[in-house]
């Protein structure tokens, strides 16, 4: 059980090498729902996949359509609960869909306020990138992440571009997490 005093315990930060096995199991359990825990993952050894989330954190050998992203993992003590990806800008595609943060629990943690509280430090640390307003989507029937992303602060972008994609798109001020924040 997630307590609130482990949800305060709930830390981002990037992976290391003594990481491999959770996060790969992870990468597995979401893969039956086709979602990807671990982003850019070739099959190539996670020493040289970790060489390459931070590559892409500081923006080298990216192709024309990819932005600089930080990739952090969810940690409450020693459980990976999930992860999450802040872009440093948006792309034409990410502006669509996608947006500036991206998140995942893993199933076992669900329901629990991890995503909330993955969201919450995620817009934080998207503040001091000096995104003021970030952009985060979902499909249009995932009640969890719209609730999380709402509770987060989101306001609902009713572009009719998006909304024929059954994507909902929601910014969200990085400036609102004052003291206590959302």
């Amino acid at each position: 059980m997630v307590t609130t005093e482990a949800l305060d315990r709930l830390t981002l930060r990037p992976l290391r090498a003594a990481d491999e096995a959770v996060a790969l199991a992870a990468h597995a359990e979401l893969a039956d729902e086709d979602f990807h825990f671990l982003l850019h993952l070739d099959g190539t050894v996670f020493a040289d996949y970790l060489a390459t989330l931070e590559r892409m954190r500081l923006g080298r050998g990216l192709s024309p359509t990819q932005v600089p992203e930080t990739f952090l993992a969810a940690f409450i003590d020693d459980d990976l609960v999930g992860r999450v990806s802040i872009r440093h800008a948006l792309s034409e595609q990410l502006l669509r869909v996608g947006g500036h943060i991206g998140y995942a629990v893993r199933p076992q943690f669900r329901r629990r306020g991890i995503a909330t509280a993955i969201l919450r430090q995620s817009l934080a640390v998207a503040g001091e990138m000096g995104i003021e307003r970030a952009l985060v989507t979902c499909d249009d029937s995932n009640v969890g992440s719209i609730a999380t992303i709402e509770r987060g602060g989101g306001m609902l972008d009713r572009s009719e571009e998006v909304m024929v994609q059954h994507k909902l798109r929601y910014w969200i001020p990085t400036a609102s997490l004052g003291a206590g924040g959302p």
